[in-house]
């Protein structure tokens, strides 16, 4: 019989590469979005007749037993929160509420409707904040600086709770910054790789970011989610940390991407202090060797080609 999985937030970018996944390998695939999120499924309309959707939110506990109760999976993976470290400055309480309690009142209703199912929590490389060891482990101490991470954080000592108590497989990971063609416009890659191509085709003027000396260690998106299904096949609940142990300055990425395209950056790009976060850079690379040791991961796609596929695909779109 075929393996059962809930995706929580299935139509972003990491719920709807992990639902290709999961499906590629027999998987009967649920998911649960909001009802708001109804027409905006484009990550999924090519799937959708494969996949059964429940309405729902990550703030209503009824709608999340409900789809838990109907689709009985074997695996959760919750996908579904307010993902972006600079928006949750501006709606701090929500962002508490969706991605730090909601995962307590997801591990709950396992707990109370099947405990046996296994339960898998995607954290943050923000959550290490303005520490200053470099790379990060799985024993460096968190420092977070924004609402998201403090709510990730909490997620995360939850997660380590409900497994510890109640002897739940709940595994959790801490992704680096992970981007793809389905990343929101928000995201100053996708804002970039976006405006690069509408610039090359003569549809855009200028691009106007925040700060380019930030250092992020950036990877590709479906690899990582490829990592989370791998660790939910692991005989124990862990935590591990993936991304690519390289860290890419936002100017070198943004040249990166022109000189893909031919464009001189400098006759297209300002910088806004506007667009500078109310905190200093942080400098987060991600050492994965344990992540190497359980289960083989090794990061494949680099920044060069992670840009190379984004560029690709907003030529074509723009």
């Amino acid at each position: 019989m075929a393996k059962k999985a809930l995706i929580l937030g299935i139509g972003g970018q990491d719920g709807s590469f992990l639902a290709e996944i999961l499906l590629e390998k027999g998987y009967k695939v649920f998911g649960l979005v909001r009802r708001t999120a109804k027409d905006n499924l484009k990550n999924i309309s090519h799937i959708i007749s494969d996949i059964e959707l429940f309405y729902g939110d990550l703030s209503d506990s009824i709608s999340i037993k409900n789809a838990i109760d109907k689709s009985e999976p074997d695996e959760i993976y919750n996908e579904a929160d307010q993902d972006h470290a600079g928006i949750s400055f501006f709606i701090p309480s929500y962002n508490y509420d969706v991605t730090g309690a909601a995962v307590g009142r997801i591990l709950e209703i396992i707990k109370n409707t099947n405990s046996s199912i296994k339960y898998f929590q995607p954290l943050t490389s923000n959550m290490f904040g303005n520490i200053e060891a470099s790379p990060q482990n799985e024993n460096t101490p968190f420092f977070p600086i924004n609402p998201y991470a403090c709510s990730k954080v909490f997620a995360y000592h939850i997660c380590k709770m409900y497994r510890n108590n109640y002897d739940m497989f709940v595994s959790t990971a801490t992704f680096y910054n992970h981007e793809s063609e389905r990343r929101t416009d928000n995201y100053v890659t996708r804002k970039i790789t976006k405006s690069a191509a509408r610039i090359s085709k003569g549809l855009q003027d200028k691009l106007i970011l925040g700060d380019l000396s930030a250092k992020i260690d950036w990877g590709y998106a479906k690899e990582y989610m490829d990592a989370a299904w791998n660790i939910m096949q692991l005989d124990k609940p862990d935590d591990f940390i993936i991304g690519t142990g390289v860290e890419t300055s936002v100017e070198a990425f943004l040249n990166k991407t022109f000189d893909y395209l031919n464009l001189d950056p400098k006759k297209y790009v300002e910088s806004s202090k506007s667009l500078h976060r109310p905190v200093k850079n942080l400098s987060l690379i991600a050492d994965y060797s344990k992540a190497n040791k359980a289960f083989g991961y090794q990061p494949k796609i680099m920044v060069d080609e992670l840009i190379k596929i984004m560029v690709d695909h907003d030529l074509k779109c723009s």
